[in-house]
């Protein structure tokens, strides 16, 4: 893999896909002879978590996979982009 680190691609990816992805989607991202296992995905989706302790924002595992969401509690601010 190259010297971007697996906890940023997989920030980065989550972000842009816009939608919940898999475990399996994730790895796909990887050319074969790079693909992290998924047990390192996993451990490297509990550290973007981690990352999240604070903000307004977490990561969330849904039925169709993870994907990043805004805090419940900040519903009340967050919703007002949309009167």
């Amino acid at each position: 893999m190259s010297e971007t680190g697996l906890v940023q691609i997989l920030e980065g990816a989550l972000l842009a896909a816009g939608k919940a992805m898999t475990v399996a989607q994730l790895a796909d991202l990887f050319e074969e002879a790079e693909r992290p296992e998924k047990s390192a995905i996993r451990e490297a989706l509990q550290e973007v978590a981690e990352r999240c302790e604070g903000r307004g924002f977490e990561l969330t595992e849904v039925a169709s996979g993870f994907r990043f969401q805004v805090r419940q509690n900040l519903s009340p601010w967050v919703a007002r982009l949309w009167h």
